[in-house]
């Protein structure tokens, strides 16, 4: 058996597709499991277990993957994405079974790919959660675990620990403010005795972000560092000590790993995508006295600068306080 798997969104959105995927391989053990993906998340395909091979779309890929899209002799494809380029994929894939969700219908073009339908509403569940019940379409006993899942290649440990304190995002109304974040670094220094490793993208305005940071590159307490691509990004967070980001793909990347982690969110409603591991802290700046225990599909964000230093960093002590796990 062949199931070809289209995710053709963002890094968050491939890491949340991992539990899915996981279910997949549970319900079809033998099947070869193919991973259609964009350039931007690609270098992650090597962590992702229970795939066994995978396509990358993108500038400069021309005819190829629809090619391999088009002559993969597919029994069941699975579109976690719902868009123009994944509908065609879905219908040039010719499988027996092609499940898509509801919501897609609205496109009429786009719905005669499909011949399954999920009802998942994705507006009223976690993202993890709406992925898995595309599979669920096909699959009724499949497993409940939301947890995504990654696995990095062997490398050697880190001597040093650390914290990891990512500020940067591509919306700047998701950024806290500077100060806060050199506040931050300076307590897990000056308390815990953890030096500070600050990660940044690629994009300009992000990197500005990072080096605004007063005391970002303090020789033994801190520095900024720019991972070459996703896999690296992915072992530093997967080796820290605890990891505190705004709303980005890292939140993903450490919830992945099981990394304790606190997560700020501004205009961002958390239900959708906060973590769901059990050393995960959520700070919502539209109820910013302290962590967010209660979670809506309805609740409305608010401005980053309402989080307080004080209140990430009694998140922050709660987490280091709990005993260390292995990869921690």
């Amino acid at each position: 058996m062949r199931i070809l798997a289209l995710q053709l969104k963002r890094i968050g959105d491939l890491v949340l597709t991992t539990p899915a995927l996981r279910a997949m391989h549970l319900a079809w053990p033998e099947a070869k499991i193919v991973l259609v993906v964009m350039d931007n998340p690609a270098p992650l395909l090597p962590t992702i277990p229970f795939v066994q091979g995978g396509t990358v779309f993108g500038k400069g890929r021309g005819w190829n993957p629809w090619q391999q899209v088009l002559t993969g002799g597919w029994d069941m494809c699975f579109d976690f994405t719902g868009n123009d380029r994944s509908a065609l994929a879905t219908a040039l894939s010719r499988a027996k079974r092609r499940v898509g969700f509801d919501w897609v219908k609205r496109n009429r073009l786009r719905s005669l790919a499909y011949n399954t339908w999920s009802p998942s509403k994705v507006r009223e569940v976690h993202t993890a959660q709406h992925y898995l019940d595309l599979v669920a379409a096909l699959a009724p006993e499949v497993s409940l675990d939301l947890l995504p899942e990654l696995a990095l290649p062997a490398s050697a440990p880190q001597t040093e620990p650390y914290a990891l304190l990512h500020p940067g995002t591509a919306r700047e109304d998701k950024y806290w403010l500077a100060d806060r974040w050199n506040e931050l670094a300076a307590h897990l220094y000056a308390t815990h005795g953890l030096k500070t490793i600050f990660t940044s993208g690629p994009d300009a305005f992000e990197r500005a972000h990072v080096a605004s940071i007063p005391n970002a590159q303090a020789p033994g307490k801190s520095e900024i560092r720019y991972p070459k691509d996703l896999v690296e990004l992915a072992a530093l967070v997967a080796r820290a000590r605890i990891v505190i980001s705004c709303d980005t793909g890292v939140v993903h990347l450490a919830s992945a790993f099981r990394v304790p982690q606190v997560v700020l969110y501004g205009p961002i409603n958390p239900f959708h995508w906060r973590p769901l591991h059990d050393r995960a802290i959520v700070l919502s700046a539209a109820k910013p006295d302290a962590p967010l225990t209660e979670f809506t599909p309805r609740m409305k964000g608010a401005s980053m600068d309402l989080i307080s230093t004080g209140t990430v960093i009694r998140a922050t002590d709660s987490l280091l306080a709990l005993p260390r796990q292995p990869n921690t």
